[in-house]
C-alpha cells in the first residue's frame, strides 16, 4: 500500500497492533481526497476495503474522528510501498527485524501470508470499483444428504461472506417435488450449523413462485417464450448436436394471445402430466444446446413439501435459479465448474427482464479418491443395503463424517487447504484424514483399549488386588487434565505386541525382555502357554514392583512402552474398523463391461470385539478419543447401555494407502 499524490509529510508515522502494521495520516482536512494503492489498484479512502482503516466513516461523515487516521498496512504489502513512504514511516528491513521488535510481532511478520483464490480477488476488485455489498447464496436442493463437495461449497459461500462482512443466505431450490422431502431440509440446515456457518435469511424457490410465473407471462409477452405441445422425449430428439441445428417446434410461432391463455390453463391444471411445456424461445441453432428454446416450466402435478397443492407447474433450474438469485440480490452467485455452460443462459434470462443483475461465478468440483460423489448412485447403495444409511460412515456425507467422528473443524481445514480452482481436479484422501488427524490430536482424549486381546497374568502380583494409576487425558492439552486408570494381576495387551521370536531391534514383549505398561509397571515375559493346536493363548509374566510410575529398582530403563488393560475392569465393546468403501482410487474404473458397483470394498468395514478401560463406558455419542497406539475412535450411535459401539474415525496413520503400493 501507499499515499498517492499527496505530500508524504501527511504521513505521521507508524503503528503495530494485533491485526499488523499501519500508516498514521496526520492531515486528514482533506482525507476524502487521498488515494491509495493497495496491489497496484487505486482506491479513495471511501473504496479502501474496511479491514485497512480505522475511522474511516466518522471522518467521511464529519463525525468525530480517529486522529491521525490509521491506515492499515498488511506485512504481504510492504513490497508496494515507494521508498519515500518506507523512508518517511519507519517501514523498512531494519524496522521489521530491529531488536525492540517484540517475538509476537516478528512471528507475525516472518509468517506467509495466503495469497487471494481467484474469488477473492473478484470480490476485492467489485470492492475496488465501489460495490458495498457482498451478498452469497448456498443453493441446495431438498432431495438428498449433503456430502463433502458439499461442504467446501458451504465453506466458501458463508466464508467470502464473513471475510468481507457481507451475508450468506440459504436457498432451498425446490423446484421438483416429486424428489423433495422435509426430511432433507432440516438434515441439510443441520449440517451447516454443525460446520459453524448460519445464514442471514432462509428462503426456498417456491417462495418466488408467484414471481417466476410472473416473470414467465412477461417473456411471452415479448415473444420470448412459448407453450409447446412436444413431449420431453420429442424435445430432446430434436435438439440437434454440437454439428447439427436443432428443429423447430410446429408450435414456436404460436401467437402471444394463445401462449397466455395455454400457460394459464397449465397453472389451472387442465392439462397432464408432460402434455404441455414452456420453453423460451432463444436459438435452435445456437452452439451452446441449452440455448435451443431451453424448458422453462413442465406439469407435475405432485404436492409440494411447502405450497401443498398450489401449484402443478414448476420451473426448471435454468429459468428459477438466476431469477432467485436477482430478488435476494446477490452479488456473487457461486457454483461449481459443470454449471460453466449455464451461466450465458443465466445472464440471458436476466436481461430479457432487465431485472438486478446477479452474476455468476464457477470453481471446480470437489473429487476425492476412493470417493462416490454421485447422489444418485449413493441413493442406490443405501436403497440396495449396500450400506447402513445416509449417515453410515463410510459414506461421503456429513452426517456420515460426523457419525464417524469427524470435527466441523477438521472438515474446514479441509476445505481451505484444497483451496478454490477453475478447473476440476482429484483430492487424495489422505488430506482429508491428514486434517481430521491433525485436529483430533489436539482435542481427543486419550484412552487405553485393546482390539486383539492376548491375555496376560502377572504371576507375583497380588491376587485380588487392584491398584489406580495416573493417566494423561491429553499430552497436547495440559488443562485436560489426567484420569484413574485400575491395574490388576490379569490384563490384556495387543496380540501384535508381542512375538514368540522377534527380529532384530524388536522392542516389544517376547520371551526373557521387558516391556513398560503405559503408565504402570515394567514386566517380564516367563512362560508362553498355547492351546492343543499351538496358538498363544496366554503369557505369564512377572513384574517389578519398584517400577511404578516410571521408575525402577535399579535405574534400569527400557525402550519398549504398550497399552494395555484390566481384565477385571475393562469394559467389552463392539469395534467398528472402516476402510475406503471402493478398492480404487476412481470407483469409475472399471474393465469393460463392468460397472463402478465391482470396485466396491468387501473391507470397507469390518466388525470386531475390544477390551477398553473402564471410563469409556459412558462415552457420549461422538465425542472423539484416541486409543493410544491404535487410532481415533468415537461412540457410535448404535450404542446401548450394556452394548457399546465404538467408531475407528482414521488410523494413526495413513495404513491404507501402504495396503493398495
Amino acid at each position: 500500500m501507499r499515499l498517492l499524490g499527496e505530500d508524504i509529510t501527511v504521513l505521521a508515522g507508524h503503528g503495530f497492533d494485533e491485526k499488523g502494521p499501519y500508516l498514521l495520516i496526520n492531515d486528514i482536512s482533506k482525507a476524502a481526497q487521498y488515494r491509495f494503492s493497495v496491489r497496484n489498484r487505486a482506491f479513495t479512502l471511501k473504496q479502501l476495503p474496511e479491514r485497512y482503516c480505522v475511522g474511516r466513516f466518522d471522518l467521511l461523515t464529519h463525525q468525530k474522528s480517529v486522529c491521525p487516521l490509521q491506515v492499515k498496512l498488511l506485512p504481504s504489502e510492504q513490497d508496494n510501498m515507494c521508498p519515500a513512504c518506507r523512508e518517511a514511516t519507519g517501514f523498512n528491513p531494519s524496522f521489521y527485524y530491529a531488536e525492540t521488535i517484540s517475538p509476537q510481532q516478528r512471528a507475525y511478520n516472518e509468517t506467509p501470508q495466503k495469497s487471494l483464490n481467484f474469488l477473492e480477488e473478484i470480490i476485492e476488485e467489485s470492492i475496488a470499483k465501489g460495490e458495498t455489498r457482498v451478498q452469497t447464496r448456498f443453493p441446495p436442493e431438498p432431495n438428498g444428504y449433503l456430502h463433502i463437495g458439499h461442504a467446501k461449497s458451504i465453506c466458501i459461500n458463508f466464508g467470502l461472506a464473513k471475510k468481507y462482512g457481507g451475508k450468506c443466505n440459504l436457498r432451498f431450490d425446490d423446484t421438483n417435488p416429486v424428489k423433495e422431502d422435509v426430511e432433507y431440509v432440516d438434515s441439510i440446515k443441520r449440517d451447516i450449523r454443525w460446520l459453524g456457518f448460519d445464514w442471514a435469511l432462509e428462503r426456498y424457490a417456491s417462495d418466488y413462485f408467484d414471481q417466476l410465473y410472473d416473470w414467465a407471462v412477461v417473456l411471452i409477452k415479448k415473444g420470448l417464450a412459448y407453450v409447446d405441445d412436444q413431449t420431453q422425449e420429442e424435445i430432446r430428439l430434436t435438439r440437434g448436436t454440437v454439428s447439427e441445428p436443432g428443429k423447430e417446434s410446429p408450435w414456436r410461432n404460436r401467437s402471444v394471445e394463445e401462449n397466455l391463455d395455454l400457460f394459464e390453463r397449465m397453472k389451472k391444471g387442465e392439462f397432464a402430466d408432460g402434455e404441455k411445456v414452456l420453453r423460451a424461445k432463444i436459438d435452435m441453432a445456437h452452439p451452446n444446446m441449452l440455448f435451443r428454446d431451453p424448458i422453462m416450466y413442465r406439469i407435475l402435478h405432485a404436492e409440494h413439501h411447502r405450497t401443498g397443492n398450489k401449484w402443478c407447474i414448476y420451473p426448471m433450474y435454468d429459468y428459477a435459479h438466476g431469477q432467485c438469485d436477482s430478488i435476494e440480490r446477490i452479488t456473487h452467485s457461486i457454483c461449481t465448474l459443470e454449471f460453466d455452460v449455464h451461466r450465458p443462459l443465466y445472464d440471458w434470462f436476466i436481461q430479457a427482464l432487465d431485472i438486478y443483475p446477479s452474476h455468476q461465478y464457477e470453481f471446480a468440483r470437489l473429487n476425492l479418491t476412493y470417493t462416490m460423489m454421485s447422489k444418485r448412485r449413493l441413493l442406490k447403495l443405501v436403497q440396495e443395503g449396500a450400506v447402513m444409511g445416509w449417515d453410515d460412515p463410510r459414506m461421503p456425507t456429513i452426517c456420515a463424517l460426523r457419525r464417524k467422528g469427524y470435527t466441523p473443524a477438521s472438515v474446514r481445514n479441509f476445505a481451505e487447504m484444497v483451496g478454490v480452482a477453475k478447473r476440476d481436479n482429484v483430492i487424495d484422501l489422505g488430506k482429508l484424514e491428514f486434517c481430521v488427524r491433525e485436529d483430533l490430536n489436539k482435542v481427543a482424549e486419550r484412552r487405553m483399549a485393546v482390539l486383539n486381546p492376548l491375555k496376560v497374568v502377572i504371576t507375583n502380583y497380588p491376587e485380588g488386588k487392584t491398584e489406580l494409576f495416573t493417566a494423561i487425558n491429553n499430552p497436547e492439552d495440559e488443562n485436560a487434565g489426567t484420569r484413574q486408570v485400575p491395574f490388576s494381576r490379569e490384563i490384556y495387551i495387543e496380540r501384535d505386541d508381542f512375538m514368540e521370536v522377534p527380529p532384530k531391534k524388536y522392542y516389544r514383549l517376547s520371551p526373557g525382555t521387558e516391556v513398560r505398561l503405559r503408565y504402570s509397571y515394567l514386566i517380564r515375559c516367563e512362560e508362553v502357554v498355547k492351546d492343543a493346536e499351538g496358538n498363544i493363548t496366554e503369557l505369564r509374566c512377572t513384574y517389578d514392583p519398584e517400577s511404578g510410575n516410571g521408575s525402577s529398582s535399579d535405574g534400569r530403563r527400557v525402550k519398549g512402552v504398550i497399552h494395555w488393560v484390566s481384565a477385571a475392569d475393562a469394559i467389552e465393546a463392539e469395534i467398528r474398523l472402516f476402510n475406503p468403501l471402493f478398492t480404487t482410487e476412481d470407483p469409475d474404473d472399471v474393465a469393460e463391461g463392468g460397472s463402478w458397483e465391482d470396485n466396491l470394498n468387501p473391507d470397507s468395514m469390518i466388525v470386531t470385539r475390544g477390551y477398553l478401560e473402564p471410563s469409556l463406558g459412558e462415552a457420549p455419542i461422538g465425542q472423539p478419543f484416541q486409543f493410544e497406539r491404535v487410532g481415533y475412535f468415537c461412540a457410535d450411535t448404535d450404542s446401548k447401555p450394556g452394548h457399546p459401539v465404538f467408531n475407528r474415525t482414521v488410523t494413526l496413520k495413513d495404513s491404507w494407502a501402504k495396503i493398495n503400493k
